[in-house]
């Protein structure tokens, strides 16, 4: 399966941020319905304020993906962290947040349900 990013849904468009959203995008058999995500992150925008509250203060959805511009910088509960550059397939598992320091473009591949959750938490905290 294939879309068209211009026929993505825009889910979150701040000055910042730009996520454009397709629901039921293919299915896996341990993860059920997968999504997937264009993303537009710009310098230094930090995602770890917005997972605070969350179990371990992260993301508890996997990923998978690939940045297509830009780096983005990745830490694990466990306190490893990486750096994902342009052109890098990538996973995160889950438990992870990240931040960049560049204008960032990528896309993700996630489980819908699991990162349902999340979404909503980091919607709720970007209104307070």
């Amino acid at each position: 399966m294939s879309q068209s990013k211009g026929n993505l849904t825009v889910v979150v468009d701040t000055p910042v941020a730009m996520v454009q959203h397709q629901a039921e995008f293919g299915a896996a058999i341990e993860y059920g319905d997968l999504a997937a995500e264009q993303s537009h992150i710009g310098a230094g925008t930090d995602l770890t304020p917005l997972l605070r509250g969350l179990h371990e203060d992260a993301c508890q959805c996997p990923h998978w993906g690939c940045v297509i511009a830009g780096e983005i910088r990745v830490r694990n509960s466990d306190d490893t962290e990486e750096v994902d550059e342009a052109g890098d397939p990538l996973y995160w598992p889950p438990g992870h947040t990240l931040w960049v320091d560049v204008d960032t473009e990528f896309v993700l591949v996630r489980p819908h349900d699991e990162h349902a959750s999340v979404f909503e938490h980091t919607a709720t905290r970007m209104d307070e």
